[in-house]
């Protein structure tokens, strides 16, 4: 395993982990913010859940200019 494997998997471990806290609280803020206005807590949920796979695109734009892959 060279230095640029481990690196990318260091970052996908953190970012998984990352996520997964953040997941495992999303429920009860949700619930939370239910209380006052239903809307506002479906956009939380749904930023929560996004929040995920747009990191992971990010990640992917940045790797690719890093490369010189564009």
């Amino acid at each position: 395993m060279n230095a640029s494997n481990r690196s990318a998997a260091l970052a996908a471990l953190l970012i998984v982990l990352g996520f997964g806290l953040v997941l495992l609280g999303l429920p009860k803020l949700v619930l939370w913010i239910g209380d006052y206005s239903p809307v506002l807590a479906a956009v939380v949920g749904t930023v929560g859940i996004m929040s995920f796979f747009i990191v992971l695109w990010l990640r992917a734009r940045y790797q690719r200019r890093r490369d010189g892959n564009q």
